[in-house]
């Protein structure tokens, strides 16, 4: 049940980054603006149901299809977000180098993948 949660939110969290991208740009703005606000406003959700769920409890299913499904679909970047927090809350040197390393590798990442298909 739990893989079918996470598959049926990522489907509409992806639906949702989607119809977001489109809004953005039919409203005239550049491709980047539409993912930078889906990352913050990712981020905002997940840390808001992140707390809720910290505070009041919840369901594993819940957790699954809201933050894995939905907002994993919906931005990874949210996942990335609240990873570096709890590491924060234990070291904050360690969030810091690994946020520093996520975003720098992977920029590598994708101009290597890049440059090997040109």
């Amino acid at each position: 049940m739990n893989p079918l949660l996470v598959f049926l939110g990522g489907g509409l969290g992806a639906l949702l980054r989607y119809a977001a991208g489109r809004a953005t740009i039919l409203a005239g703005y550049a491709p980047p603006f539409a993912t930078l606000g889906v990352n913050i406003l990712g981020c905002l959700i997940m840390g808001l149901l992140a707390g809720w769920f910290t505070r009041n409890g919840g369901s594993e299913s819940a957790k699954l299809f809201l933050l894995t499904g939905i907002l994993g679909g919906f931005t990874t970047f949210s996942a990335f977000g609240l990873d570096a927090l709890t590491l924060y809350r234990t070291s904050p040197a360690h969030a810091a180098a690994y946020v520093a390393v996520s975003v720098i590798v992977s920029l590598v990442a994708v101009a290597l993948g890049f440059a090997l298909t040109r």
